[in-house]
């Protein structure tokens, strides 16, 4: 890489993405509170997986990557254990503060590097950390189509606060 490259002024710096991805994580939590409670887990439109499977696939990738960024020790790729909706928004809740815990401890610098994840995945760290954003954005989509599907209106993707 180029010194001109490396002085450039970012086109987003690392605050605006943990901004931008904790807006999006907000949406996400506004859909699992929309659910009913006995469709979280069990309603899907085959062969895709239920919401609920797929909030716990967030919540595999989302701390785990970041605590294996930061730390350079190797993760298992591990999703949580939970059955009911109070259990996965306190979770969800959780990972949203350590997400903010975390993020100071990967400095710019390094969101050039190349890194590998749960020993399989490997990439820039900051093509890594948009993965994990965007599979999170791509699959809240689902919930928007079973949401609806239930007649429930969806709450509204771009309000992120």
């Amino acid at each position: 890489m180029s010194n001109s490259a490396v002085n450039a002024a970012p086109v987003i710096t690392p605050e605006q993405l943990l901004a931008h991805w904790q807006g999006h994580r907000r949406v996400t939590r506004r859909v699992i509170e929309a659910f009913p409670e006995d469709q979280l887990f069990s309603y899907a439109v085959a062969p895709m997986r239920t919401f609920g499977e797929l909030v716990l696939e967030f919540l595999a990738m989302d701390v785990p990557t970041l605590e294996e960024l930061t730390s350079e020790q190797p993760r298992q790729y591990e999703t949580p254990k939970v059955q009911d909706k109070a259990e996965l928004l306190r979770l969800w809740d959780e990972h949203s503060r350590r997400i903010d815990e975390l993020w100071p401890r990967l400095p710019a610098e390094v969101f050039q590097e190349t890194r590998t994840i749960f020993g399989q995945f490997t990439s820039q760290v900051w093509d890594l950390l948009w993965y994990v954003i965007d599979n999170e954005i791509h699959h809240r989509g689902q919930g928007y189509v079973y949401l609806r599907a239930l007649g429930i209106e969806p709450p509204p993707f771009y309000v992120r606060d």
